[in-house]
């Protein structure tokens, strides 16, 4: 049993090496599927280029910070 769990934390740190930014992109494609309709008056062709901002602003912020970590 061990031994599975060690191969399943594994496999976990090979796709997942920080959380955070795994839990902000997974709640940015909720809210923006989920909440397409709501936010963008009649959904259509906003959905994607605003996906895109927030993966794309997301994705800087973790680089920024993971960069901040590095110089010190």
């Amino acid at each position: 049993m061990k031994c599975i769990a060690e191969i399943l934390t594994e496999m976990w740190c090979l796709f997942v090496e920080d959380g955070s930014y795994t839990l902000a992109i997974l709640l940015w494609v909720g809210l923006v599927g989920l909440g397409r309709s709501w936010i963008i008056p009649g959904g259509g062709a906003w959905g994607g280029p605003i996906l895109f901002m927030g993966l794309a602003l997301i994705t800087l912020e973790n680089i920024t910070r993971s960069a901040g970590k590095v110089a010190k």
